[in-house]
């Protein structure tokens, strides 16, 4: 069954509260627990020097008490000793200097000594706990990301990177273009990272493209390498890693091929944004997350208090927040969230970042509020084999997102914006969709949206057009088919690759950024901006018209009849509105059912087996709100999350 679960740290307190902390999560409804990530100095204080009693007693106390652990491989944070003796082992900067200890995530994932000390620490680990049934998961390191280490070894594993992939040093200029600013490679040497403060935009794209592959690679092969040694010893270990949305995303879809489920940590706002035309709901996220592996996911760290560590303490989660977003993410597919952390610490720099118990020591407004959602989650007895299913796909690629950063586009522009605004637009007539890989399987989807596909990829691009001409429908936006794989631009225009299935041609674009532009669809007036494609049609009709600067009539949206499907084309980027009645028209041509009348920030999720079914109403308001759903009409209070429980056939 789903169940709800914390993050515990018994190397932080006493052993005497051990006892008296498990007690009370038993009493609280806790299921499962995670543990040991960042322990590494207390598994092992000096080299080759392990000591696993403290840990054994923390196993045996939660074991006793039916809660499940969740134990992690500690190599986020190796100990200090290890740094002073294998200087190798960490990072370095793009000023070609080793990064300063003091925080966490110094690791360098290439370097040979730091590989050979994790082997022998997640070895003893797995071979110390394999027999333990209180053990039912590992998770890999923490939130791991794509790193830009730019030392000798991860230099010279670059070089042989391009290399192994070119053959050739002509090869390498000629796929860069690096005869520009005289940039040709003459000497292998010459391949480095790219060392000093310039901003990236002023690289060669192609090869900044290539370094980002290469250090997502670098963290995919730590996975892979860590998850090859827990089942060398356990075979049938569940073994998952925890992500995030950070600055320097892996690639998930390739980083949890090893893995056996998805794990994310859930941080939603606790301020909801003044502007309404923001989009702050993890809805987003967690379809994401589901979206990785297709499947359903654990949430490995939850929002339970105050945020604060890097930047100053952000507002109390509000009453309804602590137990709402869970729910929101149950309904999404989450079969576990745990929550961070079941103690707010009282020393080192995350002292402010709140648990559910504070320093107070006594159990707060929001532990109460958790208990709550322990007991509505065991009372709902939602079985792990519920799962989401969609008839519409957003498409993500890592790669897209690399090379917008590599290369942005105009103000405001940014890669997930444009997914959300789409995904926002279903939510808001409250259909669920799926966010799935460029390399997925379209199949068993009725609508599939492909935001920004800028690097084209040929096989993605003939999937879709025959998802199209066998009765799919497609929407596929401004900047799309802008570069070939080595992001260099495609002569021709565009959307290039995309022309015949959209009908149209872009004659002409303005990179408006944060200016807006009024346009018209259906004979209602928007609010557009950052991008503005002046579209020329080749057998699309047009759909939406600018209506001032010196494009005004021209077209900004079509629909084109390609094989047995449909396509449509947004060139520009809209306000919450315009998504919401674009989607409107999208769902309509292929047959989707939707909520017209839904409130703004209102969602509706299903999960379902063959049995059952559990639909979760979520108001994602700081204020109550009125809904009529089914016939029937009712009251939910800020953030709360309703569950309609059926029986299906």
């Amino acid at each position: 069954m789903v169940n709800i679960g914390v993050d515990y740290y018994p190397e932080h307190w006493d052993e005497s509260l051990w006892e008296k902390d498990a007690e009370l999560m038993k009493t609280a409804g806790v299921k499962t627990v995670r543990i040991a990530e960042f322990a590494w100095c207390r598994i092992e204080p000096r080299e080759n020097e392990f000591d696993f009693g403290w840990l054994d007693k923390a196993v045996k106390i939660f074991a006793e008490r039916d809660i499940d652990v969740v134990l992690c491989t500690p190599t986020n944070c190796p100990p200090l000793w290890l740094y002073e003796k294998y200087p190798d082992s960490l990072q370095w900067t793009r000023d070609s200097k080793p990064i300063a200890t003091g925080i966490r995530g110094h690791r360098c994932y290439n370097s040979p000594s730091l590989r050979r000390l994790s082997e022998r620490v997640i070895v003893k680990l797995a071979e110390h706990y394999k027999d333990e049934p209180a053990v039912i998961a590992w998770q890999i390191d923490n939130e791991l990301d794509a790193v830009h280490c730019c030392c000798p070894t991860c230099t010279e594993k670059f070089r042989n990177f391009v290399m192994s992939k070119y053959g050739s040093l002509p090869e390498v200029n000629s796929a860069y273009g690096n005869v520009v600013w005289s940039g040709e490679y003459s000497s292998e040497t010459q391949i480095i990272p790219p060392l000093g403060s310039y901003e990236l935009a002023w690289y060669n794209p192609a090869y900044m493209l290539d370094w980002f592959r290469f250090c997502k690679e670098s963290v995919n092969d730590f996975v892979r390498f860590q998850a090859d040694l827990i089942r060398s010893v356990i075979p049938d270990a569940k073994i998952t890693t925890n992500t995030w949305l950070c600055d320097k995303t892996p690639d998930f879809h390739e980083m949890f091929k090893p893995l056996d489920f998805v794990s994310y940590d859930n941080y939603p706002q606790t301020k909801l944004p003044d502007d309404p035309e923001e989009l702050y709901s993890h809805a987003f996220h967690l379809d994401l997350m589901r979206g990785i592996k297709r499947k359903n996911f654990w949430i490995m760290e939850q929002l339970s208090g105050v945020q604060g560590c890097w930047m100053p303490m952000l507002t109390t989660p509000k009453p309804g927040m602590i137990k709402g977003y869970s729910m929101q993410a149950i309904a999404h597919g989450a079969d576990k969230v745990i929550h961070f952390r079941w103690r707010s610490a009282a020393k080192g720099a995350e002292m402010f970042w709140h648990g559910l118990i504070d320093q107070s020591n006594k159990p707060s407004r929001r532990f109460g509020e958790f208990t709550e959602l322990c007991a509505e989650v065991r009372r709902l007895e939602i079985p792990e084999n519920a799962v989401v299913n969609n008839k519409v796909a957003i498409l993500y690629s890592s790669e897209q997102e690399s090379a917008l950063q590599i290369q942005p586009q105009t103000n405001g522009f940014h890669y997930y914006n444009q997914l959300k605004s789409f995904h926002d637009g279903l939510t808001a007539l409250g259909i669920g969709c799926d966010i799935i890989s460029e390399k997925a399987d379209f199949s068993g989807y009725r609508v599939v949206i492909a935001p920004t596909l800028f690097i084209t990829d040929e096989n993605v691009s003939k999937r879709l057009h025959r998802f199209t001409e066998k009765g799919g429908v497609c929407v596929i936006t401004n900047r799309s088919g802008v570069k070939d794989d080595n992001n260099g631009c495609i002569m021709s225009p565009l959307p290039t690759v995309y022309s015949d299935m959209t009908g149209c041609k872009v004659a002409e674009f303005d990179a408006v950024g944060r200016d807006s532009v009024k346009i018209k669809m259906g004979g209602s007036d928007y609010r557009v901006s950052q991008w503005c494609d002046i579209l020329e049609l080749c057998g699309a009709e047009s759909l939406a018209e600018y209506a001032e600067r010196f494009y005004a009539g021209l077209p900004c949206v079509t629909r084109n009849s390609f094989g047995e499907g449909i396509c449509y084309y947004a060139g520009t980027i809209g306000e919450r509105k315009f998504y919401k009645d674009l989607m409107k028209q999208v769902l309509s041509t292929a047959g989707i059912e939707y909520v017209d009348d839904l409130p703004q920030n209102v969602e509706i999720t299903v999960r379902e087996t063959n049995e059952e079914k559990f639909t979760f109403i979520f108001n994602n308001n700081g204020e109550q709100i009125g809904v009529e759903y089914c016939g029937e009409n009712f009251i939910l209070m800020p953030f709360e999350c309703r569950v309609l429980k059926s029986r299906k056939g």
